[in-house]
């Protein structure tokens, strides 16, 4: 027991002489500091140029600044860079930015210190640029983005008396967005548009405008092409349940509306893409449309929809003809899969499964009579695929 007692006291002794001698051989010299060489202006900050000192153990640069919002803020730079980019500033006065040099033990050399005056922030570049035009059920907005930076474009619709406020984003540096769900009489739009740094620039009215008359596609019309399609009529699935207004939920399996592909019903495999063709019986022209996968799951979880397993549709492309024969692509489509590495899928991506997934075309088609829906995968299955229903929005039975 002694011999014990003896050996431990030895071993803490010893780690805490290993400690001591490793706290005497840390570095505890600041590294030289950093020699400016360039500070280019941006719009809304700017980018300092320098010349790292010789020291071998630096790990970045740290630049510390006041923004325009008077908050205390610092952006680093890693060793490998000879720049940093200060930004989130919306001022026309100078800014006054302090920078260092830090080494792999955290020491930190003297600053140095530059000033310089950004140009007036991208957010009004943005504003400057946004333009809205009226499209189906709604409005179309554009803007260009030279900085390439997150922007929030606050968009607020005046409607006699009513005002409704929408918030887009957007880091493209050319951007296109539809805001749909509005009443074909005049409005009024402004915009004001801010920063990740909570930079805004002042509301601005942007148009007067009415949005073009919009209508759902009836579907009371519409048949099968059978001898195109690929067969989804196995157990209780119906092709034609993809189109009659019904769609399938979670909680019963008294609706069953979907259809059901089941590979052995044809061919033996699922030999995408999965074909299925709709003859509308009359002309239409349309800029969106929403899709459902199934919901109820049989022998599944109590309560829990089938959304994002493995029998249901995922992926999808879309035609359209005036004569069956020749087609033309609408798009290209993905449900997507939110699930994470365990298979957890987040429960307001279940919650907007259950009101449908909402696809816009690039713009409103040509008027077309067939309409190709063309599935190309599922979340996995080799054996079924699933879906409950599609609608259209556009314009109904055209010349």
């Amino acid at each position: 027991m002694k011999i014990i007692k003896i050996l431990a006291i030895l071993f803490i002794s010893f780690t805490s002489l290993l400690g001591c001698r490793d706290d005497e051989n840390q570095d505890s010299t600041p590294p030289g500091s950093l020699t400016i060489e360039n500070i280019t202006p941006t719009n809304g900050g700017g980018i300092i140029s320098y010349m790292l000192p010789n020291d071998s153990d630096i790990l970045f640069v740290r630049a510390e600044y006041t923004n325009s919002l008077g908050v205390d803020v610092y952006r680093v730079s890693s060793s490998h860079n000879n720049s940093v980019e200060i930004d989130g500033l919306n001022q026309n006065t100078p800014i006054q930015v302090r920078l260092f040099v830090v080494d792999e033990n955290e020491n930190m050399s003297q600053p140095v210190e530059v000033e310089f005056t950004p140009l007036p922030s991208f957010i009004y570049l943005v504003q400057e640029s946004i333009s809205i035009t009226p499209d189906l059920g709604g409005v179309k907005l554009e803007w260009d983005n030279i900085a390439e930076k997150t922007v929030y474009v606050h968009l607020h619709i005046v409607n006699g008396a009513e005002e409704e406020i929408r918030i887009l984003s957007s880091n493209s540096v050319s951007e296109s967005v539809f805001v749909r769900g509005l009443e074909s009489v005049e409005m009024t739009f402004l915009t004001k548009v801010e920063d990740f740094d909570g930079n805004i620039t002042d509301l601005e009215e942007k148009a007067t405008l009415t949005p073009l008359f919009e209508e759902m596609i009836d579907k009371s019309t519409w048949t099968l092409m059978s001898q195109l399609s690929v067969n989804g009529n196995a157990w209780e699935g119906e092709t034609t349940a993809f189109w009659d207004d019904v769609v399938d939920t979670a909680e019963t399996n008294s609706d069953n509306s979907y259809f059901i592909i089941w590979r052995d019903q044809n061919g033996g495999t699922l030999d995408w893409p999965l074909d299925i063709v709709i003859n509308l019986n009359k002309n239409v022209r349309v800029h969106r449309f929403k899709v459902w996968q199934r919901a109820f799951w049989y022998g599944g979880p109590t309560g829990a929809p089938y959304y994002y397993q493995e029998e249901n549709m995922r992926s999808f492309d879309l035609y359209a003809s005036n004569n069956s024969v020749d087609w033309t692509l609408l798009g290209q489509f993905d449900i997507g899969d939110p699930s994470d590495e365990n298979g957890n899928i987040p429960q307001d991506f279940i919650d907007a499964a259950a009101d449908g997934h909402d696809f816009d075309l690039e713009g409103v088609s040509d008027k077309f009579r067939y309409l190709k829906f063309s599935i190309t995968s599922n979340y996995g299955s080799d054996t079924y695929v699933h879906g409950s229903e599609i609608t259209l929005w556009g314009l109904d039975n055209v010349d």
